[in-house]
């Protein structure tokens, strides 16, 4: 399980004058392919995180943190989600810096994608 691949969808985000970090993930079953971006997959755990965001704008204006990527979808090894994540997520809402985060998120992942939108369009996933 420790080597077993997982993509995780994160969001850098405010509401209510307070920071949030909500994650989603899902167990891959073959590394994605170096040439590739996440495909439906990667859709999928967007959306999903998406939409429960969606439904917790009734606690208050959700606003994406900073100017930096603040939707990424990252590969990574079980292992670090189960052990570094957690620790990363509390560092952060605590106050930690973004480019603490963002550097300490890099190291972890294999690879990332910080994920855009363009009306009628499918995301784009940017390498990140």
């Amino acid at each position: 399980m420790a080597n077993d691949h997982y993509l995780v969808c994160l969001a850098l985000l405010n509401q209510n004058g307070k920071r949030r970090l909500p994650i989603g993930g899902a167990s891959l079953a073959e590394p994605i392919a170096a040439d590739a971006d996440p495909g439906q997959q990667g859709e999928a755990l967007a959306l999903d995180l998406l939409l429960r965001l969606w439904q917790q704008t009734n606690l208050g204006p959700i606003q994406s943190h900073g100017e930096e990527a603040n939707l990424l979808l990252l590969e990574m090894p079980m292992a670090k989600v189960l052990e570094d994540l957690p620790r990363l997520k509390k560092a952060w809402l605590a106050g930690g810096s973004d480019a603490d985060l963002y550097r300490e998120l890099r190291q972890l992942t294999e690879r990332g994608w910080s994920i855009q939108t363009a009306k009628y369009s499918k995301p784009i996933f940017q390498i990140w």
